[in-house]
C-alpha cells in the first residue's frame, strides 16, 4: 500500500469554494475518516485524490508519486462510491470478476475463484453469486460495489459513505469487517461518512472539514477529548455536545462567549438545580433531558435511574470547554 500526501489542495465549482488549502498526509496502512456535513468537501477531496476531479491548484500524490496528469487507472486506486454502480447485465459474480479481468492485472482463474470467494463470505453474498445484479436489493447492490473493490489489491481505496444504504445490524457487522480488512491487508484507506459512530469505530486518524477547510486532524479520542472548536467538538459525542453561554455556571474565562459539556463533563447531584423534562431509556444508559436557566442540556445517567419528569437534579461542570466569540477553543 501507499502513503497518500495532499498539499494546499483548492477546488471551485464556478463561485463556491468546494476545497480550500487543504494539506493532509494519509499514512502508509492508516484508515483515515473525512468528518463534516454535506457541502464541507469529503467527496470532493475524494474525487480529487482518484483523479476525477483536477484540482485548481496543490499537489496529490501517492506513494511519493506526483499524480499531475495521470487518470484514475493510472493511479492505481479503488474507489466505492455512496451510490453503488454495477453493471445490470452481469451477475453478481462477474461484476466482482471484473476488475480482476482487467488486461493491467492478467489475473489468473483459481487466483479470481479464490479472491471473490473470500470477498463474498465476507460481505453475506455467497449465496448470490449467480444472481444478476438487477435482481438484489439495494442493500446488496453496495455490498457488491464494496467487494468489487475489495477483491483488488491497489494503491490505496478510496470510500465515500459506503453502508449508508445498508441496515443496521449489516452496517455493525461491515464495520467490523472492513477494519479487519484493512488491519490484516496494511491498507491505505481514505474513507468519507457523516457518522460518527463509524468514525470513532474505525478510523486511525479523523480528519475534520468545515466548508472546504481542514479544521483539525488527529487520532479520533484526540479529537473527541481537545477539539479545537465548538465546530470540531460537535463532530464526535453522542449525545452531541452541550454549547451554552459561557456564564451559565460562572468561573468562565474573560475571552470565553460559550462553554461546552459532553455527558461526562457533567456531574450530578452537586451544584444548582436542574429540572427533569425527559427521560431516554436506551438499555445500557439513560439519556436525560434537562432544563437550567432556560437552557436545555442533554446528558446520561444509570441505566436503571428512577428520575422522572419534573425532577430536581444538581449538576456542576467538570474540566468543560470553552469557546471564543469566533467558535475557537479558549484554553
Amino acid at each position: 500500500m501507499a502513503e497518500i500526501r495532499l498539499e494546499g489542495i483548492a477546488k471551485s465549482f464556478g463561485a463556491d469554494v468546494a476545497l480550500d488549502d487543504v494539506t493532509m498526509t494519509v499514512g502508509d496502512g492508516a484508515f483515515v475518516v473525512l468528518l463534516g456535513p454535506t457541502g464541507a468537501g469529503k467527496t470532493t477531496t475524494l474525487r480529487v485524490v482518484s483523479g476525477l476531479e483536477t484540482a485548481d491548484r496543490g499537489q496529490v500524490r501517492i506513494g511519493g508519486r506526483d499524480m499531475a496528469g495521470l487518470t484514475p487507472a493510472q493511479r492505481d486506486v479503488a474507489m466505492v462510491f455512496q451510490q453503488y454502480s454495477l453493471y445490470p447485465h452481469l451477475s453478481v459474480r462477474q461484476n466482482l470478476e471484473f476488475p480482476l479481468r482487467s488486461p493491467i492485472l492478467k489475473t489468473p482463474q483459481d487466483e479470481i475463484d479464490r479472491k471473490v470467494g473470500a470477498v463474498a463470505e465476507v460481505l453475506q453474498i455467497s449465496h448470490k453469486l449467480d444472481n444478476k445484479a438487477t435482481a438484489l436489493s439495494g442493500g446488496e447492490m453496495q455490498r457488491v460495489s464494496i467487494g468489487r473493490a475489495l477483491v483488488r489489491d491497489p494503491s490505496v481505496y478510496l470510500m465515500d459513505e459506503p453502508l449508508s444504504s445498508l441496515d443496521a445490524k449489516l452496517r455493525a457487522d461491515l464495520r467490523i469487517e472492513l477494519k479487519s480488512i484493512q488491519a490484516d491487508r496494511g491498507a491505505t484507506l481514505l474513507y468519507v461518512t457523516h457518522d460518527q459512530i463509524e468514525a470513532m469505530t474505525m478510523a486511525t486518524h479523523i480528519g475534520v472539514l468545515d466548508q472546504g477547510r481542514l479544521v483539525q486532524f488527529g487520532v479520533p479520542r484526540a479529537i473527541y477529548e481537545d477539539p479545537v472548536s465548538v465546530y470540531a467538538a460537535s463532530r464526535l459525542g453522542q449525545p452531541r455536545i452541550n454549547v451554552l453561554p459561557a456564564d451559565v455556571f460562572g468561573g468562565a474565562p474573560a475571552a470565553a462567549r460559550s462553554i461546552g459539556l459532553r455527558p461526562e463533563q457533567i456531574v450530578q447531584g452537586e451544584g444548582e438545580d436542574s429540572f427533569v423534562q425527559r427521560v431516554e431509556h436506551l438499555g445500557d444508559q439513560t439519556r436525560l433531558h434537562l432544563t437550567f436557566k432556560s437552557h436545555e442540556i442533554v446528558t446520561v445517567t444509570d441505566a436503571h435511574t428512577t428520575l422522572r419528569s419534573g425532577d430536581v437534579v444538581k449538576i456542576r461542570p467538570q474540566n468543560p470547554f470553552y469557546f471564543d466569540a469566533t467558535g475557537a477553543r479558549v484554553a
